[in-house]
């Protein structure tokens, strides 16, 4: 396939990201495909998305559907969907073969899609860029006092110091320990960051029996998570949702951490409860948070978490740029390439697992 340098620059944080993640391509018993290749979507992609991704292999035609119901009449001619396909919609699909989904979280993976033959990959990585940028920015506005003294003060046209020189009102991040709790693509990202751009210990648990990177100084299975994060300055939940880790950080976790700690959700807001972080905050057990996602997206403008001012949230946003969908296209491109040479697929979901 051609590569522009744009892409090439594009793909180098997914690439470095990808190094310390086992490699998770897969044949899946996908077979090289004798004919011509049909992708039915939702999607609307740019004209210049469609021509890269149908240019990757010959004969690949997107069908790009504008209603559902003319989305069932595509899936009858294609082996590929990207995006979504629901357990109503397999009736329709007897040659498809293999779903690109359009994001990373597999959480509403329905039970009729698990139990087809039907490959699934995903987006995992592809917006860890962007989401940990978000991250670290999320956590400098509360360890620099922005959100909690310096905002309030501008809202009103003031502005004046808080605290003195050597008082704790404002926090440098250099020496201190960050928990990671999963270590995919956001959690490798966070790490990479947080320890060479801001010279934090970052210690760090996931489910699967990773390599350790050079800039993880203690790597461990998640039996370790309860001590991991009494140790921590920083705890950042970057796991996937699944039914394990659903409201893995509940009351008995807030409470274990220290009072000085802060609290960073990127990945999926199920993971936390978010009343018991809200007393945690209320009460300081910990000493603020930074969201990017919650429990129920948006949340109801009734809930107390917009009345407490030791937090700072974004709206499920941080993935986003114009940057993250160069690698989103070029992953799907790379991916059909594979498919039509019956090369081993990137970013193949287990379906058991989850993710």
């Amino acid at each position: 396939m051609s590569v522009s340098r744009r892409s090439f620059l594009a793909a180098v944080p997914a690439a470095a990201a990808a190094q310390v993640v086992v490699d998770n391509t897969t044949r899946a018993d996908l077979k090289k495909p004798q004919g011509p290749i049909r992708i039915a979507a939702m999607n609307e992609f740019s004209p210049e998305e469609i021509k890269k991704i149908e240019s990757a292999a010959p004969d690949v035609k997107i069908l790009v559907s504008k209603s559902p119901a003319e989305f069932r009449t595509n899936l009858r001619e294609a082996d590929v969907v990207y995006g979504n396909l629901r357990s109503a919609d397999l009736d329709y699909a007897p040659k498809v073969k293999w779903l690109q989904a359009g994001g990373a979280g597999m959480e509403g993976m329905e039970e009729g899609l698990k139990k087809s033959p039907i490959v699934v990959t995903n987006m995992a990585r592809i917006f860890a860029p962007a989401i940990t940028e978000t991250g670290m920015g999320l956590l400098l506005c509360l360890t620099r006092g922005i959100t909690t003294y310096y905002v309030p003060q501008f809202n009103k046209r003031q502005m004046n110091p808080v605290g003195t020189v050597k008082s704790a009102d404002h926090i440098e991040l250099g020496g201190k320990t960050m928990a990671i709790v999963g270590m995919g693509g956001i959690g490798s990202w966070m790490a990479r960051r947080a320890h060479n751009g801001f010279d934090m210990t970052i210690i760090a648990t996931d489910a699967k029996p990773i390599p350790q990177p050079e800039y993880v100084a203690e790597l461990h299975d998640p039996s370790y998570f309860r001590e991991m994060v009494t140790r921590a300055d920083v705890v950042v939940s970057a796991a996937p949702h699944t039914k394990i880790t659903e409201h893995m950080f509940n009351e008995d976790v807030f409470r274990s951490m220290k009072k000085t700690a802060y609290f960073i959700a990127l990945s999926r807001g199920k993971l936390y409860d978010d009343m018991a972080l809200v007393k945690a905050l209320k009460e300081k057990w910990i000493a603020g948070a930074g969201l990017d996602v919650f429990p129920i997206e948006p949340p109801p403008s009734s809930h107390p978490i917009f009345d407490l001012p030791n937090v700072v949230m974004t709206a499920h946003t941080s993935g986003w740029s114009t940057d993250r969908q160069v690698r989103l296209v070029d992953l799907f491109a790379e991916n059909v390439h594979r498919y039509a040479t019956g090369q081993p697929l990137r970013n193949v979901v287990d379906k058991v697992a989850g993710y």
